[in-house]
């Protein structure tokens, strides 16, 4: 239900007397953040756009992610929190005992409110093991938001043969992540073999000449292959937010 749905249903139950005006007021006047002093929680994200608020972990220090964690908490949230130290975990564990860490993802979750999973998948696409630390950023990140996800690791241009392989479970997938590193030229040739929405991940892996990932990063944007979009280098969580999205456009025109 959005922001506007819930104030129209306010509306209504104060024009049916369910509600007195003054109750009703005090709702409208419930603050939409949870002012911490160091950070301002967002707690109508959700109603806004479909998601709540996610915490990115690398910056902030252990305490400042228990009090956002506990605010999220307290208001019956989903809580994601990318780029978690293992450090950091082993800091937070013991105030959040139901929390589950993604070690290769990097990824801190506690789930209030699971998500049916799609009848659709995302699929997530490595070109190299390498790449499998981002590749699980996303691929957690679209578990968590309720996406079915298959994951193809390892079948880049070096062993073409390798994606040949797995290409039927590849074009089944109703949006598509490629996320590759050197050259970055495996977004390119998948997107030239299916028919959905490709999200492109250039990563930092590679050799001198990769730039820390700004030589796939120019690849992929400047692909020959159309329906290619590409987020920025490494973000694994970006792509996944995006690609469930589009997912779950399915799940709303059935509807």
């Amino acid at each position: 239900m959005t922001l506007a749905e819930d104030v129209l249903g306010l509306l209504k139950a104060v024009a049916q007397h369910e509600i007195a005006i003054q109750d009703a007021a005090a709702q409208l006047q419930e603050a939409p953040s949870d002012d911490l002093g160091f950070a301002k929680v967002d707690l109508a994200r959700t109603k806004r756009n479909g998601y709540p608020e996610v915490i990115y972990g690398s910056g902030k220090t252990a305490a400042q992610i228990i009090d956002i964690m506990a605010s999220l908490e307290r208001h019956d949230q989903n809580i994601l929190c990318t780029r978690l130290s293992a450090d950091k975990y082993q800091q937070i564990k013991a105030h959040f005992p139901k929390a589950v860490y993604h070690e290769d993802a990097r990824i801190l979750t506690q789930i209030a409110h699971p998500l049916t999973e799609t009848a659709t998948s995302i699929a997530v696409v490595t070109a190299g093991t390498s790449d499998i630390p981002v590749a699980e950023e996303a691929a957690v990140t679209a578990e968590t938001y309720g996406n079915r996800v298959d994951r193809i690791y390892d079948v880049g241009v070096a062993g073409i043969h390798r994606l040949f392989e797995h290409l039927d479970e590849i074009r089944s997938a109703q949006v598509v992540i490629v996320i590759a590193g050197m050259e970055g030229a495996l977004a390119s040739v998948v997107g030239g073999l299916v028919d959905a929405p490709l999200i492109a991940v250039p990563t930092s892996i590679g050799y001198g000449t990769n730039f820390g990932g700004i030589t796939a990063l120019m690849t992929m944007l400047n692909s020959c292959a159309s329906g290619i979009t590409v987020v920025n280098v490494d973000n694994g969580f970006g792509a996944a937010y995006s690609a469930s999205m589009i997912n779950h456009l399915t799940s709303k025109e059935d509807h």
